[in-house]
């Protein structure tokens, strides 16, 4: 049973883990268990108290993460040797530690009891100072001591020396140079010369370019005092050593004071990320008690937003041990179990609430069953997987327990169901544990009215709007309202009289109006306005057998109304055309139009004037649709016999 994830205290860890800065603060939060001893619970709440009013009068503190600088203490402690950038870290480090004792010191005067951890930090200024005054941007400085000072300046010296050996060189031998300047490769000053002038140049080559035409040679001009700045360069490494060692060893003597800086920064690094959560969620200080009574006033979720929230009124204990809750679905009945079982977790781990008031007592255990919990792999049902967290349950279950249940007894035959859910509230109740449960069921209603340290309460609902106030009011029983929304939502009367026999049996008739018909009205004359009624609802429409006959008067019919010369217009271009061949079987008809001749289909023509309109009766239309050679062949052929054939004729009538 995962306890966080249920009642998703997991998401407020999350929250809660985004406002710490060290990985010893963030590994505390994933770990951190509801506290059980009363001391150590009132110290934490104190503690996040102290935080959330050092952050409201002082600002954010000026933590900053250890972890690195632990690792570093503990590399010097075993005899490395730091480099210049860690001992800029170490350096950084006591800087913040210095910044937060100034920032703590702030604090004494609104008397505040975390200021005071202050006398547990240790700036160390004296090693701060060293390695300040040594270390600069990455690098041992120049005067970090007075040999490393005077090594360096008589390598620049001597480096400006050579460089000047170089240059002279290169003027003196232009006709050999490759370039006009001298160079530096692998750390030698050089300067180039050409391929074949590499023997005109005393000195040692050092290498030579890519293509193999420019050697690189150090003139011996050079050479000489290059021996003399290898030993000053030598002699600057060891003096860089010994400066690093020294500062290494100062960090490892304070190792201890470190260690505590670091300890306590992280401490303080957890304690105001529990003031930062409790700024962030608005919440206040919870009361607690251990005489087993839950008071909040005004809560709400925590992971829902203040404004949307209708806060929540709440009270169990003293007389009552158990609530049952009911009410129509999506009412607000689980937000409001998980709301009270998420403030008093969040109370038990020191944590302050997101309520108005609260008074909370300490619970040895939070024991939850919400949700389906279907589980596929593990082949589980919705009832088997509440069957099997609720025997979890009752095997941990005692007097100082805090029980939460959603929908209890459900996802079985409503009458085993029933009766599963009323053996669980016994059992609950002779426990003596708090226990808060939902429930549809009205035999479990009708239990929790009968026994003497249960009650019921409702969510409200309200029956206009058909929308959830998500009020909880204790000491009355809810109604789950489905046959009034069903009604109002539009439900035929039929199917509601249906239901309402299926629900209360066949003498359900005698009943309707006050069970289950809340507007009063005559249910056979709404039964008989249902089947009066056209449903408006859209039908399939089956294709008819083809009709050849039919089909073959409309084509008929399309031959009457184009004719050969008609003057047609062809959509959706709107271009007009003359018919050159009328409609044929297919309903396909061919019209000339600018430069061509196409096929179309009836539908995409319209008439624009007849041809009877525009020629004669017994003109000649081949002197439109026909070309002159084909017209006179045509004349010869009717003459009398030729041989000449008409080629590729575009028209036929």
């Amino acid at each position: 049973m995962n306890t966080d994830q249920i009642l998703e205290f997991d998401q407020v860890r999350q929250k809660w883990k985004a406002l710490a800065l060290t990985r010893a603060a963030v590994e505390k939060i994933d770990s951190l268990d509801f506290y059980l001893d009363e001391s150590r619970l009132r110290k934490n709440l104190r503690e996040t108290d102290d935080a959330r009013r050092f952050l409201e009068d002082c600002g954010t503190p000026p933590l900053a993460s250890t972890d690195e600088a632990k690792e570093l203490a503990a590399q010097a402690v075993k005899e490395g040797c730091l480099m210049p950038e860690q001992l800029e870290r170490i350096e950084k480090m006591l800087a913040a530690v210095s910044r937060l004792k100034a920032y703590l010191n702030r604090g004494k005067q609104q008397e505040n009891a975390l200021a005071y951890y202050e006398q547990n930090l240790d700036a160390l200024p004296d090693l701060r100072e060293q390695i300040a005054s040594q270390i600069r941007g990455g690098q041992v400085d120049d005067y970090a001591s007075r040999q490393l000072l005077s090594l360096r300046s008589r390598m620049s010296a001597l480096r400006d020396k050579m460089k000047q050996k170089a240059e002279q060189a290169v003027r003196s031998h232009k006709e050999y140079m490759a370039d006009s300047y001298c160079t530096v490769r692998d750390g030698h000053i050089c300067v180039p010369v050409k391929k074949e002038y590499r023997h005109k140049i005393a000195g040692m080559t050092i290498g030579q370019s890519s293509s193999g035409s420019t050697y690189f040679i150090e003139p011996a001009a050079v050479s000489k005092l290059q021996e003399e700045f290898q030993e000053l360069q030598i002699g600057e490494e060891n003096e860089v050593r010994r400066i690093l060692y020294t500062l290494t060893a100062l960090v490892a003597d304070s190792a201890g004071p470190m260690e505590e800086n670091i300890r306590y920064m992280e401490k303080l690094d957890y304690i105001f990320s529990k003031g930062k959560l409790s700024m962030e969620l608005d919440a206040v200080t919870p009361q607690i008690n251990t005489d087993r009574r839950i008071r909040l006033k005004d809560a709400r979720h925590p992971l829902m937003e203040k404004e949307r929230c209708v806060p929540l009124q709440f009270e169990l204990g003293n007389g009552t041990n158990g609530i049952v809750i009911t009410g129509p679905n999506t009412g607000g009945k689980t937000v409001a179990i998980k709301t009270v079982a998420l403030n008093c977790l969040m109370a038990q781990c020191g944590l302050h609430v997101t309520c108005g008031e609260a008074d909370i007592c300490m619970n040895s255990s939070f024991l939850c069953d919400i949700g389906d919990g279907q589980n596929l792999t593990e082949n589980l049902s919705t009832f088997s997987a509440h069957i099997k967290n609720v025997l979890e349950i009752m095997e941990r279950l005692n007097s100082d327990s805090l029980v939460v249940m959603d929908e209890l007894g459900s996802g079985t035959d409503p009458a085993e169901g029933m009766g599963i859910a009323v053996a669980i509230l016994e059992e609950l109740k002779n426990s003596g544990c708090l226990f808060l449960v939902t429930t549809h069921y009205p035999q479990v209603k009708e239990y929790a009215a009968r026994a003497q340290t249960v009650q019921n309460a409702r969510m409200e609902f309200d029956r206009s709007t058909l929308e959830p106030l998500y009020r909880m009011v204790i000491g009355e029983a809810g109604e789950s309202c489905a046959f009034y929304i069903a009604k109002r939502l539009g439900m035929p009367a039929r199917m509601l009289q249906n239901a309402a026999c299926a629900a209360y049996g066949a003498d359900a008739a005698g009943m309707r109006k006050q069970a289950w018909n809340p507007f009063g009205e005559d249910m056979e004359q709404a039964y008989g306005a249902d089947a009066q009624k056209e449903d408006g609802h859209p039908r399939i429409r089956k294709a008819r057998a083809p009709d050849g006959k039919t089909k073959a008067a409309g084509i008929s019919g399309l031959l009457d109304k184009f004719q050969i010369g008609d003057s047609v217009m062809v959509l959706p271009d709107k271009k007009i055309g003359i018919v050159c061949e009328p409609v044929n079987e297919k309903g396909v008809l061919r019209v000339q139009l600018p430069g061509k001749k196409i096929w179309i289909n009836h539908k995409r023509v319209r008439l624009h004037v007849k041809a009877a309109e525009m020629y004669p009766d017994d003109y000649d239309f081949s002197i439109v649709f026909d070309s002159a050679e084909n017209r006179k062949k045509r004349h010869e052929m009717e003459r009398r016999y030729t041989e000449q054939m008409i080629v590729s004729s575009d028209w036929c009538c």
